[in-house]
């Protein structure tokens, strides 16, 4: 298979992009571990991002490349890609259950109780984030083979988009280890499949992507950030701070990563 035109630029643009989200996790290094405070306003922020990305970005978007193949009923596709996201989120929480009770996660002491439903909502937001952050690869790469210019700017577009997403996971990674380096692998790994992403666009672009499974994998993946925000991430919020607290983390997340669409031209 022959290598694109522009393929290392197109590679080293996307990969700067994609673990931009370390930088998110240098969050770690400026909040003391046990400031619950911050860790409410953080776990809003994580909602306010996935809430804005899932309703504002990937739904529309998925309707958008679902309508090239489906002119007349692409938005029962989408929303059934949306629901089915939904569907495999409880599926996944059923399969894998919290059976620890707020009081419990309260008490002081069951401090392990405690570090788990964070890990575990911070596990669920990377992976979420990693699946989000697999077609911005690809995107990011094909534009920069076709133009160097125009991949740059998109490349820092998307940076820029990739922060608030690694602050998201790194946050509470760091406040249940307690160590910054795992926060920023956490927040670095969330980012790999970017690069990724552009690896296996590349080997199978040319046995054409279908545009319909990238856009009902989109809605699917929309799906699942809205239950983790609404199940996981703002339940968290008011529990380790109270709920203006959280509001300033919702808020915060949304105007952060509105100003960073902006900036992608999404």
């Amino acid at each position: 298979m022959n290598l694109p035109q522009n393929f290392i630029p197109a590679m080293l643009i996307t990969l700067f992009a994609g673990l931009s989200t370390a930088i998110g996790g240098g969050i770690a290094f400026v909040v003391k571990k046990d400031n619950l405070k911050a860790l409410s306003v953080g776990l809003g922020f994580s909602a306010g991002v996935m809430i804005f990305v899932s309703f504002i970005d990937m739904l529309p978007e998925a309707d958008k490349l679902l309508a090239l193949n489906f002119p007349h009923n692409h938005d029962w596709i989408t929303y059934g890609g949306f629901i089915i996201g939904l569907i495999v989120a409880i599926l996944i929480d059923y399969f894998l259950p919290d059976h620890i009770d707020t009081d419990d996660v309260l008490h002081p002491d069951a401090p392990a109780h405690h570090n788990y439903k964070i890990k575990r909502a911070g596990l669920f937001t990377a992976i979420a984030i990693c699946v989000h952050n697999f077609p911005e690869g690809m995107a990011t790469f094909f534009t920069t083979t076709q133009n160097v210019t125009l991949g740059l700017s998109v490349g820092i577009a998307i940076a820029i988009h990739n922060i608030p997403e690694g602050i998201a996971v790194a946050l509470p990674m760091y406040h249940v280890t307690g160590k910054k380096r795992y926060a920023m692998l956490y927040a670095a790994l969330s980012g790999i499949t970017e690069p990724i992403g552009a690896l296996v666009g590349m080997m199978i672009f040319g046995l054409f992507l279908p545009q319909v499974l990238i856009g009902a994998l989109m809605a699917a993946v929309a799906g699942i950030m809205i239950y983790i925000s609404f199940d996981t991430l703002l339940p968290l919020a008011k529990e380790y701070g109270d709920w203006h607290q959280s509001l300033v983390g919702i808020i915060s997340g949304i105007l952060v990563i509105w100003v960073s669409l902006i900036l992608i031209g999404a």
